[in-house]
């Protein structure tokens, strides 16, 4: 779940969910029985990405559920 406080437009909260759901299905190999919860700390300003579904915006999504995926599976 991704809330309007975080991500104002239905578009970039979707955005937001479709690269958690690649970045946790290239994991699947690492957590073969898991279950995850995602929660946003901070928002996705338009001042810093202007498309609700940019490349830029994509990259960022992935790269933080990225790292906190390979935190965990270091720490496993």
């Amino acid at each position: 779940m991704v809330p309007k406080r975080w991500a104002k437009q239905a578009v970039t909260r979707n955005t937001i969910k479709r690269q958690i759901y690649v970045v946790c299905a290239d994991f699947s190999q690492h957590y073969p029985q898991a279950a995850f919860v995602v929660r946003l700390r901070r928002g996705f300003p338009r001042s810093e990405f202007i498309s609700p579904s940019s490349g830029q915006l994509k990259q960022a999504v992935r790269s933080e559920v990225q790292t906190l995926l390979q935190a965990g599976d270091s720490a496993a």
